[in-house]
């Protein structure tokens, strides 16, 4: 199973960049972090996908951090030692693990810790738990899961889990009292993010790229 070596998941959307191109935007956030890249362009059809990844695998590969692609596994295959980051609706991990191999990078969003238990059963490599607190880009999830489901997945999900879904600086506290002995790290872009290990266990939020972080 591939190590989640990152600290950071960092998701695009070129639309959120105001105009600016995003590959130059992803060396200037590797200049200063090493975040794993989810690359996240639904719009995209197959062929425009692959062109764009390689552009940012270029980057990646130089700085030694892991990209992923958005629930699209026919195109992370079209590329060398790309993961997949599956939606909660898409193919069963099972499935998915079985296509990409046991080397590639494998992670699912999921909305009640028993779907990461699942998950984990199933052979992914990371969950992505949320929305922990009310965010208007997750209400089509229903109501935030809040600190107590956070902290009961820390104590039974032995991956990683990344946390999302309105996290603050106020927040983040409240999460590390909440996942007991944990760190913050803060990514200082056009929208905050916030990432939360428990027992070295990747806890983060995701939002667009703007300006890097310098921790």
């Amino acid at each position: 199973m591939p190590g989640v070596d990152f600290r950071l998941l960092l998701v695009t959307d070129r639309h959120q960049t105001k105009g600016r191109p995003l590959v130059p935007l992803l060396q200037r956030v590797l200049t200063a972090a090493t975040p794993a890249i989810q690359l996240r362009e639904r719009d995209l059809s197959a062929r425009e996908l692959v062109t764009l990844a390689r552009e940012v695998q270029a980057v990646t590969a130089s700085r030694t951090s892991q990209l992923l692609i958005n629930d699209r596994i026919d195109v992370a295959l079209a590329l060398e030692g790309v993961g997949v980051h599956l939606r909660s609706n898409s193919l069963p991990v099972s499935v998915a693990r079985q296509l990409l191999g046991a080397r590639r990078l494998l992670g699912i969003s999921v909305h009640a810790v028993e779907e990461g238990l699942l998950a984990e059963s199933q052979g992914a490599d990371y969950i992505v738990l949320g929305p922990i607190y009310e965010t208007p880009s997750k209400q089509m999830f229903g109501p935030p899961l809040g600190i107590h489901t956070l902290e009961k997945a820390c104590r039974l999900v032995r991956i990683p889990i990344i946390g999302i879904g309105g996290v603050t600086a106020a927040r983040a506290r409240e999460m590390r009292r909440a996942v007991g002995d944990a760190r913050v790290i803060r990514c200082r872009d056009a929208r905050t993010v916030m990432c939360v290990t428990h027992d070295h266990r990747v806890v983060a939020s995701r939002r667009p790229v703007d300006h890097p972080s310098n921790g």
